[in-house]
């Protein structure tokens, strides 16, 4: 079924979001949110991950000073604009993100937490970059209010975003939440919910085949970006790896593989999973 663009209505706009959880997807969208004049609520369960998150934020605010992106008083508008807290009963607004653990159940249960602090017209979005939404989605009694919205890393930086659609959602819901991605100054592709959704699905063999050759020793890592590089690609497989996160990376082929059967061409990498079980994740572990 063909999807509509929608144009962007002014009086559907939204003025104040949630996001639950604050490591680096969560304040990358606090980030984007607050960066367009939207109010937003960053809520971390961890007062620890709070403070690490405002001071990345400031981190980030202070480079983008430097390189003449934004003004000091900009700066400070977007700083006002986010508010930390690791109270759950504050978590109260018409739009919610969750970007917490990859675990469909955590997820489902956080979305009945909210839900009975919230009004009944509340939307919730789930960040997740494999699960099933329609899975999170069902463990709740309101499936109907839960979509999938897919921010990349940087989310602050990052124009594409994913709206994962189920059976259960409108076209009034799917036309705010296209809404609030153009709000954010996103490009929002609307997919419906399959492994990987459209992105992850499309990326595996970019990531896998590149494993594979340094895994056979046909080459070394470096070389491999440098000759994607060369051919195009804006960043070498392993780069983008080590930005994104090996143990994020390893879930999302895992998930992938399991639900689509375990075909031989999507087999996750067992060099990837050593170093994943090692504690080497990229650039988030140094």
């Amino acid at each position: 079924m063909p999807r509509r663009i929608f144009i962007i209505n002014r009086l559907m706009l939204e003025s104040l979001i949630c996001i639950c959880g604050a490591g680096t997807m969560g304040r990358g969208i606090a980030l984007s949110a607050a960066t367009q004049g939207i109010s937003v609520i960053l809520y971390d369960m961890n007062a620890e991950m709070l403070t690490t998150a405002a001071s990345a934020v400031e981190n980030e605010l202070a480079q983008s000073i430097e390189k003449n992106r934004i003004s000091r008083e900009e700066k400070e508008n977007i700083l006002q604009a986010i508010r930390f807290s690791s109270i759950l009963s504050e978590c109260r607004a018409p739009l919610i993100i969750e970007a917490i653990t990859e675990n469909s159940e955590a997820k489902s249960a956080l979305f009945v937490e909210l839900d009975e602090i919230n009004l009944g017209d509340t939307i919730y979005l789930s960040n997740t970059s494999s699960l099933s939404v329609t899975g999170i989605a069902e463990q709740t009694p309101f499936p109907e209010k839960i979509a999938g919205l897919h921010f990349f890393n940087p989310a602050n930086r990052m124009k594409l975003v994913e709206i994962i659609r189920t059976k259960y959602n409108s076209d009034v819901m799917v036309h705010r939440i296209q809404n609030f991605a153009l709000q954010l100054k996103k490009t929002p592709v609307i997919c419906l919910d399959r492994a990987g959704f459209i992105v992850n699905r499309v990326a595996r063999p970019y990531y896998l085949e590149a494993m594979r050759l340094a895994e056979q020793r046909q080459t070394d890592t470096t070389t491999i970006d440098k000759i994607m590089v060369s051919a195009g690609f804006p960043m070498g497989p392993f780069h983008l790896m080590d930005l994104i996160g090996l143990d994020v990376n390893y879930m999302v082929s895992c998930s992938i593989y399991e639900s689509l059967g375990r075909p031989a061409r999507l087999k996750p990498s067992s060099l990837q999973e050593i170093l994943v079980k090692e504690g080497l994740l990229g650039k988030k572990t140094g």
